[in-house]
């Protein structure tokens, strides 16, 4: 399946251009955090990456269908 991500903040530098495109093996978030990090092993490094699928904060299991939009949220800090 072929997903586009919508990347933001470190995620985008670390990954490059936004929306990237990735052929996904599989079709949970567990698995596509599992790809991301191996083909980008700089993402491991972060404290968190939260991912949102169609616009909300999706947990591990949830089943990522083609033409969803996902987007990685890297963590933050304010002040």
């Amino acid at each position: 399946m072929e997903l586009k991500i919508l990347l933001f903040g470190i995620t985008k530098d670390i990954i490059g251009s936004s929306p990237h495109t990735l052929n996904m093996d599989g079709n949970t978030v567990a698995n596509l955090r599992r790809m991301l990090i191996e083909k980008y092993p700089k993402l491991a490094g972060l404290k968190s990456i939260l991912i949102a699928v169609n616009n909300e904060y999706a947990d591990e299991e949830l089943v990522i269908k083609e033409g969803d939009e996902v987007a990685l949220i890297p963590p933050v800090s304010g002040g």
